[in-house]
């Protein structure tokens, strides 16, 4: 279909763009050739600052129907009513690796959920894992320097990463997780989400209940072993964002049941495990999770980087009846992805239509700053004023929690069986022992390519914590590798 002629970016027509003005034929290109320059400087400037973590992705739109009314625990709107449908937004990514790293790897795979609610955006910026290596945001910057290239060799270095996760036992039930069979998902339909951190729900009532997601795939869980993974990775690094478009393509639309666990707030205090500890999952057998609706995806995006390199998500998008937890590391990303973004995309990241609310205007007095569209035309743009502007509801979105104490640096509070390893433990034990072999080659392969021994050691010693064979095994496997 034709759609007129080429124009400039300020809509004049382009005469000729096969060839630059020059002075005389074969004379040097003019400054005045504006279309040439604009080109030029527009190229120049396409790519936006990557994710420092999560860089590499992909994501579409699908709906999440509520099947259960859960309005006794939140009076969030879009979780009232059975049957009620939800428009989403869902990016899958790696962790670790740059915009250009093969989708086929060894790293969690994040799972940020944007539900457009009739109440506001609502953010769920969750992985494919219960859990996660650190449990206070003061040691992200870290562990992610750990991951990430070494400042002298340009690479990933396993000495970086085993210093790290073997002086940060807490690590040890993640990584154990990461280098299992789950590690390398076959592609982003065959993986669980998670919510990861403990949120908080309150009813119409203002009672307070804690919460964690599950979305459990209803294509079955699928992985890849560390071989199939070589390959793919090196014959198709878009393997996991080409398998989700394709698939959306062929109308064969990905699901998953959500599910909930839910613990009275009265019950956080004395519960086994610190409930807001994001390296400990709460067992099922204490809090069967519940069944609450299914997600679905059934729409591409039509353009990659408008719509999935610009999407913004954070977990400090709540809506009324949903709000945050003590977590720490939750507390952290509250202030850390919000800015992240404004940094990345800019400050009004949030007017982009990917990022836009659906049922309802962002109504607020920011003005100004890089890509403001005007939007708010003359309207005053302070509070309080006279002359009909936005106003405060007095209710807030999620009810009060007691605090109590001085102001300093603390440790997390201690509970019966809060413990760096137990859970770790407990996690092996549960696996066949194909899996627990598969475990411990995958780990031995990595550990052995530290230089040092006493790292190594210090390794090996928090997983002979959590598990006596599991230790054993695994010095005996890395001790066979270093010779």
């Amino acid at each position: 279909m034709t759609q007129g002629p080429l124009t400039t970016e300020a809509g004049a027509p382009v005469a000729d763009n096969q060839n630059s003005a020059t002075a005389g034929v074969g004379g040097p290109v003019l400054v005045q050739d504006q279309s040439l320059l604009e080109k030029l400087a527009h190229f120049n400037r396409e790519r936006i600052p990557e994710r420092v973590v999560h860089a590499r992705g992909a994501g579409a739109y699908g709906t999440f129907t509520l099947t259960a009314d859960v309005s006794r625990y939140t009076r969030a709107a879009f979780l009232s009513e059975a049957g009620k449908e939800t428009e989403t937004f869902l990016r899958f990514s790696t962790v670790a690796g740059n915009l250009g790293s093969p989708d086929a790897v060894r790293d969690p795979r994040g799972f940020a959920l944007k539900f457009y609610t009739e109440e506001g955006n609502y953010d769920l910026v969750g992985n494919n894992t219960p859990v996660f290596f650190i449990q206070d945001a003061i040691k992200f910057p870290d562990f992610i320097h750990t991951q990430k290239r070494d400042p002298y060799t340009g690479s990933q270095e396993a000495d970086n990463v085993w210093d790290f996760w073997g002086l940060s036992p807490e690590s040890t039930h993640q990584v154990t997780w990461l280098f299992g069979d789950r590690g390398i998902p076959a592609s982003y339909r065959h993986l669980n989400g998670y919510g990861s951190h403990t949120y908080q729900w309150n009813n119409a009532a203002g009672e307070i209940f804690w919460v964690k997601y599950h979305f459990k795939t209803d294509q079955g869980i699928k992985n890849l072993t560390q071989d199939e993974a070589n390959a793919l990775a090196g014959t198709d690094p878009d393997s996991h964002q080409r398998d989700l478009r394709e698939a959306i393509e062929r109308g064969d639309f990905p699901s998953w049941t959500v599910q909930v666990q839910i613990m009275p707030e009265a019950d956080a205090a004395t519960y086994r495990f610190n409930p807001f500890d994001l390296t400990k999952v709460w067992p099922h057998e204490d809090y069967p999770p519940i069944e609450i609706g299914k997600l679905e995806l059934n729409r591409n995006p039509e353009n990659v980087f408008a719509e999935v390199e610009q999407s913004i998500f954070s977990p400090a998008h709540f809506v009324p009846g949903i709000g945050p937890s003590p977590d720490k590391m939750l507390q952290g990303r509250l202030f850390a992805y919000g800015d992240a973004h404004r940094y990345r995309v800019g400050i009004n990241a949030d007017h982009l239509p990917v990022n836009r609310p659906h049922a309802t205007e962002a109504n607020t007095h920011s003005r100004d700053g890089f890509l403001y569209d005007g939007r708010h035309k003359g309207a005053k743009n302070y509070e309080p004023n006279s002359f009909g502007g936005p106003f405060q509801t007095d209710r807030p979105l999620w009810s009060p929690s007691p605090v109590s104490g001085v102001t300093g640096t603390h440790e997390a509070p201690s509970h019966a069986e809060d413990d760096d390893f137990v859970q770790a433990g407990n996690l092996y034990r549960l696996m066949s022992e194909g899996e627990k072999s598969r475990l411990v080659e995958n780990l031995a392969g990595f550990i052995a390519k530290v230089s040092r021994d006493d790292i190594a050691e210090r390794a090996i010693n928090n997983f002979r914590q959590a598990d006596g064979d599991f230790g054993k095994r695994l010095d005996a496997a890395v001790q066979a590798l270093r010779g």
